[in-house]
């Protein structure tokens, strides 16, 4: 989702994520760990603002990595409804 849109797409994954936490009866302060994995880690950094304020919004300060990756396995899955075969 969010092709090109790195601010979109990490506001999509903290959505997601609060979306399980929610079904598993916990929040966002709950959260000790996170991990980030990127294909371009500058673009991260310009928009990692959206994910910081949402932490700190939520009183969530967890420990994180972040890891810049080459590429992804199936770049394509991403744009559709089902993995490539």
């Amino acid at each position: 989702m969010h092709p090109e849109d790195m601010r979109a797409q990490i506001t999509q994954a903290m959505d997601n994520l609060e979306t399980v936490l929610r079904q598993a009866e916990a929040e966002l302060s709950d959260v000790v760990r996170l991990n980030y994995y990127t294909t371009d880690v500058d673009r991260f950094f310009e928009a990692c603002d959206a994910v910081i304020t949402r932490l700190s919004g939520a009183g969530c300060s967890p420990a994180s990595t972040l890891l810049g990756v080459a590429r992804l396995a199936f770049p394509s899955c991403w744009s559709r409804s089902k993995p490539p075969r």
